[in-house]
């Protein structure tokens, strides 16, 4: 009997293929580059990757569109229904990149909820530099004119990993592998 996965060569495993399951919470404002961060990311490393935007229900996603921003109300099926994949993952042994932009801590603490090896990586940014690249986005439902609802909503985490959104995707992904040694 074999001590390891025959269809995997233990010389050429990763380091962190031997750690517990890692996910990696890419939060921030609208703009700050959570989804193109967190596809390359997860692509780079082979995990599986999740958009909190892709959770959101179709009301929530109207009333975005309208310019309405969310109340906590709104946010909190969504933020459960995310956690729930987060804890998911982490439960079947996947390692997993999940973006939100998670504004309040009591959001955190919900998504993060039972889930001891989440990581919590900030992307943060000017709010020119936020609301240039919002403005430049087309098809997205969140409007320029909400980033200020967000920015006043935000409560920065003090346990987080804060990465400059002013930095390329690629610098930024570095940053996270090397603080996190992934």
């Amino acid at each position: 009997m074999q001590d390891y996965d025959e269809g995997r060569d233990p010389a050429r495993t990763r380091p962190w293929e031997f750690r517990p399951p890692l996910a990696i919470l890419l939060m921030g404002v609208a703009g700050s580059g959570k989804t193109t961060v967190g596809r390359d990311l997860a692509s780079a490393l082979g995990w599986s990757f999740a958009d909190a935007d892709d959770f959101h229900p179709p009301a929530n996603i109207a009333k975005m569109a309208a310019g309405i921003p969310l109340d906590d109300a709104d946010r909190a099926p969504w933020l459960r229904v995310i956690g729930e994949y987060l804890r998911r993952c982490l439960a079947h042994q996947e390692n997993t990149v999940v973006t939100c932009s998670a504004l309040k801590e009591s959001y955190r603490r919900a998504i993060l909820a039972d889930a001891p090896s989440a990581k919590l990586v900030y992307l943060k940014g000017s709010r020119e530099l936020l609301r240039e690249r919002i403005s430049s986005r087309s098809g997205h439902f969140m409007k320029p004119e909400m980033l200020d609802s967000q920015l006043t909503a935000l409560e920065e985490p003090a346990d987080a990993l804060v990465v400059d959104i002013a930095q390329t995707p690629d610098e930024i992904i570095t940053k996270i592998r090397q603080s996190f040694g992934i």
